[in-house]
């Protein structure tokens, strides 16, 4: 996506679109990032806490960025993807911050 938002000719976007998709494609590294370190940091002890809210957190980001998506190419905001998505990562994290607690 970044070289997508990169070199994708404007005609291709919605007004103000090339931003948007810019700033889901930094949310989408900086979560898969964490989702990735989180994965690493889970292998050996793991709760069903944590296990949910890694979950919540990957479903999170792939609803808020693919709704930030489709409102950058097309325009056509698609609903409340992108909101509710957004909601399910806070939430997310706020679960994994809970199991974190409970595990120490």
């Amino acid at each position: 996506m970044g070289a997508l938002t990169a070199h994708l000719p404007d005609p291709h976007f919605a007004e103000g679109g090339r931003v948007m998709a810019r700033s889901a494609m930094d949310m989408q590294m900086w979560q898969g990032i964490a989702l990735l370190a989180l994965g690493l940091g889970l292998r050996e002890r793991t709760t069903r806490l944590l296990l949910l809210g890694g979950c919540g957190a990957l479903v999170g980001t792939i609803m808020f960025c693919a709704g930030v998506y489709n409102t950058a190419f097309t325009g056509i905001h698609g609903s409340h993807i992108a909101p509710i998505g957004g909601s399910i990562l806070i939430l997310s994290w706020l679960v994994l911050a809970a199991g974190w607690v409970l595990r120490a």
